[in-house]
């Protein structure tokens, strides 16, 4: 479980295609690969993936056809960065909110704007995930906590916007979009259970 606190920005060391599926290599910024153990689940780029290997300052996972499928991060280049987060502790402060890394769709960045020291970013994203985007509701847009400033439904898709502080910009892989760049998108994952209930009445 995470909570949508980036805690580093790591860099693609190394992309290694193995009979269908990935392994991919990540150097950590300022993270501390000492705190990382074989097995450990770290968020990379919103994904939920397992740490397999770690060696000469990197850390290693698989990454699974499925998961491929439904992220981006088989499109990925050596050099490209990637926000990372370790799995929340039952002692650690609760910063965002909750977080399981399981993708359920992508983002398209549609406009970026100032908005006094701040910036407004407006993304699409598919009708499936209409439902659970809310105005002040939360999202994870590659592995960062958001709140969701304004929504809007349309017939092919939704469109909604969040407001990205200097701090956030600067700290997490979302400073560096340009228009029409994709991003992990995942719903909150309440508003995930409820639908459900929903369904099942």
């Amino acid at each position: 479980m995470f909570t949508g606190i980036v805690q580093d920005v790591g860099e693609i060391e190394s992309l290694e295609p193995r009979s269908g599926d990935l392994v991919i290599g990540i150097r950590p910024g300022a993270l501390d690969t000492k705190l990382v153990k074989l097995g450990d689940s770290i968020a990379v780029a919103g994904v939920c993936l397992t740490a397999v290997s770690i060696a000469s300052g990197c850390v290693f996972f698989d990454v699974s056809k499925e998961t491929l499928s439904r992220t981006l991060l088989g499109n990925s280049s050596v050099g490209d960065g990637v926000n990372l987060e370790l799995a929340m502790g039952a002692q650690d402060r609760f910063g965002g909110h909750l977080v399981s890394g399981h993708v359920d769709g992508l983002a398209t960045l549609i406009e970026s704007t100032a908005s006094a020291r701040s910036t407004r970013m407006r993304f699409s994203g598919s009708r499936e995930v209409a439902a659970f985007i809310a105005e002040k509701g939360s999202v994870t847009l590659d592995g960062v906590s958001l709140t969701v400033n304004d929504v809007r439904d349309t017939q092919a898709e939704v469109i909604f916007e969040v407001n990205l502080v200097p701090h956030t910009l600067g700290v997490t892989t979302l400073g560096r979009l340009t228009k029409k760049d994709s991003v992990h998108l995942e719903v909150d994952m309440v508003a995930r259970y409820l639908k459900r209930m929903q369904e099942c009445v």
